[in-house]
């Protein structure tokens, strides 16, 4: 059978004061904004719709900050920053509450430990290393972590 995997996109967006916004997600808590790619869509055009029909805002693409392959659900997730450009917060069905939160304060809000993960590496972001993690769920457990742009990390050989 081919490899199937599911790719997803999610934004730490950030409004002009430096809060970020956070929705409290049914299933897995408080999270930033996210969601999968749809046949014949693009990453970031993905991430667009994903957080106008989460949050009801419209946002400008930043840098990518990491790449993350959660391996219990074949799901391969794009992180990216983001800046607010316009909209106020709106709930939906996958956002039962909606926050503007110091950045200090996030972590706080988060339970789901995948999900802590990514937003320590966006939080932590230092303008030019792209974190990569593999990990599984059901429970937690991190495989591998490679930083994508650091200077200081060893090569992985050719197998």
């Amino acid at each position: 059978m081919p490899p199937t995997h599911v790719v997803a996109t999610c934004g730490l967006i950030r409004r002009a004061d430096g809060k970020i916004l956070m929705n409290l997600n049914p299933k897995r808590g408080w999270e930033i904004p996210s969601g999968q790619v749809e046949s014949g869509e693009t990453l970031l055009g993905a991430l667009r719709r994903e957080i106008f029909e989460e949050t009801g805002v419209q946002i400008v693409v930043g840098p990518l900050v990491g790449v993350y392959n959660n391996q219990h659900s074949s799901l391969i997730i794009f992180a990216f920053l983001c800046e607010h450009a316009s909209g106020e917060p709106a709930l939906s069905d996958e956002a039962l509450e909606i926050a503007w939160v110091d950045p200090a304060l996030a972590l706080e809000r988060v339970e789901h430990p995948a999900v802590r993960l990514r937003l320590q590496d966006m939080l932590a972001f230092d303008g030019r290393t792209v974190m990569y993690r593999v990990y599984h769920t059901h429970p937690f457990e991190e495989i591998e972590t490679f930083q994508l742009g650091a200077s200081d990390q060893p090569r992985v050989p050719f197998e």
